[in-house]
């Protein structure tokens, strides 16, 4: 498989000094290297599209008033383009969703009705320093150039029960597995307070195997109310006190991410009954990431973490071992434990890995980490 990789492009400045800057990328990817900003005259005569940004997400990603389908003639799913961002030019390709690229990774987003530009579990905003009122002009570089990579990573699934094995499969609902975690100790699945049509499913399994405790990592309060069904397991949960509500972003680099991290573990360890639920909106990003830190800290192995948390895909979408789609979006949570880590490790270290981030980042005590290990494994 042709491993994904941004074109660079030089653009020449005439009358004008020349500087680059490295834009943070992967610990294993070659970093997207930004080019110095062009003129106003430069972009007013330049091919390609100016936009305004007119809405920042709580995840930093970013919308223009640029019409998907005033463009769809000019970019193409799969072509890589050129943005111009606050002083710097970043290459990405025209995909529909953020797993469509590794993460960190930058992304002209085509399939709501404004043209988004984001990065893959990551904050743009932040990192580019924009907001509303914010311009960035899109140009072509390369036609088609992502459209092989795009083919392999696009997912596409049903909201219809009866396209999915179980009801488990349909609500991604499962207990966590590997090492030596205590077996039915916690669980992950879909949000079941969503008000989707998977919601009413999560729930109903949720009851069945008696979850007192919910760390719901995706919504505010306000969120929440928004679409809870008051007559369900959940709302009685919430009610007692036994739902913590985080609404945590994507991106695990940010201090954000860590200090919710942290709440939502101490919620655990303040009253250490489970079985516990652990979930986002659909259990396999925010949740897939915090299911493998509590894996590793278990003992479980890279092998084990990587099935768990490409069951989500399996669930989802269908992803089968073996395949190239398979191994291109399972390195999302190896890359995981290498960013966190800083730089590549033995796996024999991945416990390790787990529990210096846990204390170090995260902020958790040594005890706290020895006494979650303690909850996990009993």
């Amino acid at each position: 498989m042709k491993k994904f990789f941004i074109l660079l492009l030089s653009v020449l400045l005439i009358f004008s000094s020349c500087a680059t800057v490295n834009v943070d990328e992967k610990v294993d990817k070659e970093p997207v290297v930004a080019t110095p900003a062009v003129t106003q005259e430069e972009t007013e005569k330049s091919e390609g599209i100016v936009g305004t940004i007119i809405e920042v997400s709580r995840y930093g990603n970013t919308y223009l008033d640029l019409l998907v389908s005033d463009y769809a003639e000019e970019f193409a799913l799969g072509d890589i383009v050129n943005i111009e961002v606050n002083g710097q030019t970043v290459a990405a390709p025209i995909v529909t969703s953020y797993s469509d690229v590794d993460n960190g990774n930058p992304l002209v987003k085509v399939d709501g009705e404004n043209v988004e530009v984001a990065l893959s579990y990551a904050d743009f905003a932040n990192t580019y320093g924009v907001g509303v009122g914010s311009t960035m002009s899109i140009t072509l570089s390369e036609k088609g150039g992502y459209l092989g990579e795009y083919e392999i990573r696009h997912l596409e699934r049903t909201d219809n029960r009866d396209d999915y094995a179980s009801d488990e499969v349909f609500a991604n609902f499962r207990a966590l597995s590997g090492g030596n975690l205590n077996e039915n100790m916690i669980y992950r699945s879909c949000n079941p307070a969503l008000g989707d049509a998977r919601a009413p499913y999560a729930d109903a399994l949720a009851k069945e195997v008696g979850i007192r405790k919910v760390v719901n990592l995706a919504d505010t309060e306000d969120t929440l109310l928004m679409t809870i069904d008051p007559n369900s397991y959940y709302a009685t949960l919430y009610e007692n006190g036994d739902v913590v509500l985080l609404g945590m972003g994507v991106d695990f680099r940010t201090d954000d991410f860590k200090a919710k991290l942290k709440e939502g573990i101490e919620f655990i360890l303040a009253d250490p009954v489970g079985p516990v639920l652990i979930h986002c909106n659909e259990g396999k990003d925010r949740a897939g990431m915090v299911s493998a830190l509590l894996e590793a800290l278990a003992g479980a192995s890279m092998d084990e973490i990587v099935k768990d948390y490409m069951t989500s895909y399996e669930n989802y979408y269908g992803v089968e071992e073996g395949t190239e789609r398979y191994d291109a979006i399972s390195s999302i949570i190896r890359d995981f434990f290498t960013t966190i880590n800083g730089r590549p490790f033995p796996e024999s270290a991945l416990k390790s890995v787990a529990e210096v981030y846990l204390t170090t980042q995260v902020g958790l005590s040594a005890e706290q980490v020895a006494t979650l290990e303690s909850l996990l494994t009993e």
